[in-house]
């Protein structure tokens, strides 16, 4: 068995907590300040200059290879000022001691300008961009606090993000409203210039809490009401497979759809590059405005705190039996009908944040998304048999588009 201490870790820091100038509907992260509202010293929801400095040298101190990569969320990461930004590149240069410091950096778009761009562009930063699709697909749920919608804002932060050569990517949303306008949705990024997309398929649970949070974890009852806004089984299929069968036929080596280099990374024994889609989980966490380090992102209750970084080391958390254990779990928890699965090589039963259904024989810890992935992977096993045996050896991937072609003459 491999030591815990052979994985490199990776922390996703959000320096304003919660804080966003949007109010997304489906967004999991905004109640978080639920959780730090009623702790003195932390109402303003901003990291201090201490907690930054003693992220960045515990984070780049406890790496176990050359490349450093910091990621900075949100919230909204530019509701924080350039300042900080240059404050954190000034501690990297610091502490880096020979190691390669790469930064990325995942904002709603809105907030960009001519001075962030020129900023991102001079340091070399990979921005991702939060947008669902064509206007009326993402302004359906992402919205500012006053209702206003922010398709506009966000086209034009992604005007700036080229006019200025800013290195940058798309994440969309995967919902129950533009689940059903796959091709729509595909064909926008295309026109848009966007070369490397990521989805996420939303799926949560309601239920309230007596500090205001009304999101449930997975240490709570799973039989909560599903927020309306999740995508719906046989939705993300579809979704998936559609836009899939446009990209195989099309753009493959052009376009990098995430979902689909992953499943092709399982397909030829790779990591992928995707966490829900690994064997075990528990290597990437994330740290609060306050250095509060928790198990996940998605896992942000008080129950998977690991520590504060003010007086517990990365390492210490990070490598704990407890948050070893958590990334166990992953694996230790499937229920039988997922071990039996053909699928299992590329599944690994998905997200534990969706294992809230129970499997045929009555067993807990079934994906609600199961019937999804399934569809999904059977569907492209025929296409990733072929590129895996292009990879096998050492030919494009890409040469499926013309073998799809030259099956569909027959």
């Amino acid at each position: 068995m491999l030591s815990p201490f052979s994985h490199p870790l990776y922390v996703m820091s959000k320096p304003v907590g919660s804080l966003c100038n949007l109010q997304c509907k489906y967004c999991y992260y905004l109640e978080k300040g639920h959780l730090y509202a009623h702790q003195e010293g932390h109402c303003n929801f901003l990291m201090s200059d201490a907690t930054l400095e003693h992220f960045i040298q515990q984070y780049i101190q406890s790496q176990i290879q050359p490349q450093v990569l910091f990621t900075w969320h949100g919230g909204e990461p530019l509701m924080r000022p350039i300042s900080f930004y240059k404050k954190a590149l000034a501690l990297q240069k610091q502490y880096a001691e020979g190691r390669i410091i790469e930064n990325s950096l995942q904002t709603n778009g809105t907030l960009l300008t001519d001075e962030w761009c020129r900023f991102f562009r001079d340091n070399g930063w990979l921005i991702g961009i939060s947008i669902d699709g064509p206007q009326d697909l993402h302004d359906e749920y992402r919205r500012a606090r006053g209702g206003q919608p922010s398709f506009h804002k966000v086209m034009k932060g992604i005007e700036l993000l080229q006019r200025y050569g800013v290195e940058w990517n798309a994440m969309g949303v995967v919902n129950d409203f533009n689940a059903d306008y796959p091709l729509d949705v595909y064909h926008f990024y295309k026109e848009i210039g966007c070369q490397y997309i990521q989805f996420t398929p939303i799926v949560e649970r309601l239920l309230p809490h007596a500090d205001g949070r009304h999101l449930a974890s997975m240490s709570e009852p799973l039989d909560g009401e599903l927020a309306d806004f999740s995508v719906r089984p046989g939705q993300f299929a579809h979704f998936a497979c559609t836009m899939f069968d446009e990209w195989v036929r099309k753009d493959v080596g052009r376009i990098f759809v995430q979902l689909f280099d992953s499943t092709l990374a399982c397909w030829a024994g790779q990591p992928p590059g995707v966490c829900s889609m690994g064997a075990t989980c528990g290597h990437a966490a994330v740290i609060e405005h306050n250095g509060d380090v928790y198990s996940c992102d998605h896992f942000v209750f008080p129950e998977y705190l690991l520590g504060n970084i003010n007086s517990d080391t990365i390492t210490s958390m990070l490598y704990s039996p407890r948050q070893h254990a958590f990334g166990q779990s992953k694996r230790d928890a499937l229920p039988g009908q997922c071990l039996q699965c053909p699928w299992l090589f590329a599944c690994n039963g998905g997200c534990p944040k969706d294992r809230f259904r129970s499997a045929a024989d009555g067993t807990p810890g079934l994906n609600y998304l199961c019937e999804d992935y399934r569809q999904f992977f059977s569907h492209v096993a025929p296409y990733m048999d072929f590129m895996k045996e292009e990879l096998d050896h050492q030919r494009p991937p890409a040469n499926v588009m013309q073998w799809v072609e030259d099956n569909e003459r027959k």
